[in-house]
């Protein structure tokens, strides 16, 4: 998908700054040689990312979490097979959260019964496949969130392609409480990814990162951003309430709940 299909989304200033960075950072990206693909449109498929999936799980948060939620880009997947190979329980959410089931639950015992190879369980388009649909009530509390992103700061900043899915899965997440403000968030990214503090604009319903993993280091954010309280129903859009099931059931619960 183009820069111009996501453009419609931003009207401020610090929306319209994240474009340009995002623009900025694939056309870096391109120009380097640093991806797999054509990274436009995209979270960046980056040369390296079995190395930094690799020093990840050397991580004292990868080694104590038990139940992981990672995006499904396909930057993640060796970090999928990873959590598989652990035993590890991994939540991935169902594209654009259009079920109501919108989380994806695998584990290397569900694959292996199905005699599916971890590797093709890694793969998200195997996902709806191999996995099975959960709701949020189905869900076990997460450890553990990784999040694709096109461009991240040392103070946790970090933006994915525009659409605002993570930080809407997020918001959810804590919501149901399988998501707590001491959980950490993590990346896996290339070192053309990681730019200056200043560079990239946070927003009240932006989820800030703990940890930036690229293939030659790791780095603990100096994290000088909140965690969202939750949902910022003053942000979502129309056609997000339209297209995604479970947050026009949140909104009918809270508006039953509300004294009348």
């Amino acid at each position: 998908m183009t820069q111009q299909a996501w453009s419609g989304h931003h009207a401020d200033k610090d929306k319209a700054d994240k474009d340009k960075l995002r623009t900025e950072i694939w056309s870096l990206l391109k120009e380097q040689q640093a991806t797999i693909r054509d990274p436009f449109g995209h979270i960046p498929n980056f040369v390296g990312a079995e190395q930094a999936a690799e020093r990840l799980a050397q991580l004292t948060i990868w080694q104590q979490a038990k139940v992981i939620k990672c995006n499904p880009d396909s930057p993640q997947a060796p970090v999928r097979l990873r959590a598989l190979q652990a035993g590890k329980r991994l939540y991935m959410a169902v594209p654009r959260l259009t079920n109501a089931r919108c989380f994806v639950e695998l584990t290397a015992e569900a694959l292996q019964q199905h005699d599916v190879q971890l590797e093709a369980g890694a793969i998200a388009r195997n996902a709806l496949t191999y996995g099975r649909l959960v709701s949020f009530e189905e869900m076990e509390p997460i450890d553990l969130v990784l999040v694709g992103c096109v461009a991240v700061t040392g103070n946790g900043g970090r933006t994915g392609k525009g659409a605002g899915f993570a930080d809407l899965e997020l918001a959810m997440l804590k919501a149901f409480g399988l998501v707590e403000s001491k959980t950490p968030i993590a990346t896996t990214v290339h070192p053309l990814q990681v730019v200056e503090d200043s560079r990239l604009p946070m927003q009240a319903h932006d989820w800030p990162l703990d940890w930036i993993v690229t293939p030659e280091k790791v780095i603990e954010t100096n994290k000088s951003y909140l965690q969202p309280a939750g949902l910022d129903w003053d942000a979502l859009r129309p056609e997000q309430l339209k297209k995604i099931p479970i947050l026009r059931k949140l909104k009918e619960q809270l508006t039953s709940e509300q004294p009348q």
